[in-house]
């Protein structure tokens, strides 16, 4: 909480400070700060999926505050993903957020054309003069930990995984999650699978009943309908990205939360300020800037695997414990 309130309190001093001055962004004068920035998002699902959900909730925050003008387009389809794109740069907008996983090329294309507006995307690639700059979901630290408490938790030693397209992002997640499970518990095996879809929780909640039924125990719901497979079998469920045990009470153990607020108020700040440059955000998602964090329900998890994962959260934002980088695609141990 800290060191959110540290960023937002840096947002609004450069906001402040423009308000007396015009500050140059690219190379040319640009808004002074009276007025909020104009931000504009574009989601390829809709807002309730977990992932943009974040990115989301961020946003509406800096517009409650005051910090911007904020309007969205969801479910905007692959094919349409370029002219969403235009028509905001055309109208003007400050910054556009959005994912370019699956249209990467027409993206850096179109925001090319646009070098007076900053763009901001979630990307597997690096950033890109004069204005494309990138951000993730870096909470492979967090993951780590729901691991140990999974590894401790599973009587079975059968875990298992559904994710939703083995993408760096998504494989450097559950890669953490089984390094940290195999750390306190050497014997657990998995059962992996993706369904090749970000929304589709009816396919993800059978894949999840097939592994239950191959004796899974435990299930990393990386989507959406796995934690509705747990709960209708009475096992246990590992979250990811946003906290849902209020709606899973007795099946979420523990979660790995993605929080973006980080991000967003960092690029509103460098765009305000006139400082923004193409460079990648994805630090901000990490433990120590507050951009991911680990929850647990002491109720459902024992004492000494609290308590050892505690150990190990600390440690990582001490900088004592690196948890490693694994993008390559999860395989079914057994």
């Amino acid at each position: 909480m800290e060191i959110l309130n540290r960023i937002a309190w840096t947002r609004r001093a450069a906001l402040g400070l423009a308000a007396a001055i015009v500050v140059a962004g690219f190379g040319q004068p640009t808004m002074a700060a009276d007025e909020p920035l104009k931000v504009a998002a574009i989601y390829t699902v809709p807002v309730e999926q977990q992932w943009v959900g974040r990115i989301h909730k961020a946003l509406t925050a800096a517009k409650e505050r005051g910090d911007v003008t904020y309007t969205y387009s969801e479910n905007v389809a692959n094919t349409d993903y370029e002219r969403v794109m235009r028509e905001y740069a055309e109208a003007g907008m400050d910054l556009i957020v959005g994912e370019a996983f699956a249209v990467e090329r027409a993206a850096r294309k179109v925001a090319a054309e646009y070098p007076d507006t900053a763009f901001l995307m979630g990307s597997s690639f690096g950033p890109a003069k004069p204005n494309f700059a990138v951000f993730d979901n870096w909470i492979h630290e967090p993951s780590y930990l729901t691991g140990m408490i999974a590894g401790n938790a599973t009587k079975s030693n059968i875990i298992g995984m559904v994710g939703g397209y083995a993408i760096p992002e998504v494989n450097r997640l559950m890669n953490a999650f089984m390094e940290g499970a195999l750390e306190v518990n050497p014997d657990v095996k998995f059962l992996v699978t993706f369904i090749n879809s970000w929304y589709d929780p009816p396919k993800a909640k059978e894949s999840a009943f097939a592994m239950v039924d191959k004796g899974a125990d435990i299930l990393y719901a990386e989507r959406f309908g796995v934690s509705d497979a747990a709960k209708e079998r009475d096992i246990l469920a590992i979250g990811n990205v946003i906290d849902t045990a209020s709606d899973y009470p007795g099946t979420i153990i523990s979660s790995a939360l993605w929080h973006m607020e980080p991000t967003i108020d960092r690029v509103i700040d460098d765009v305000a300020g006139g400082s923004f440059e193409p460079s990648d955000y994805g630090q901000y998602s990490y433990m120590s800037y507050g951009g991911g964090s680990f929850v647990v329900d002491e109720a459902l998890a024992d004492a000494e695997s609290v308590e050892a994962a505690r150990k190990i959260e600390q440690d990582i934002l001490d900088g004592l414990f690196r948890v490693n980088v694994n993008d390559a695609e999860p395989k079914s141990t057994m």
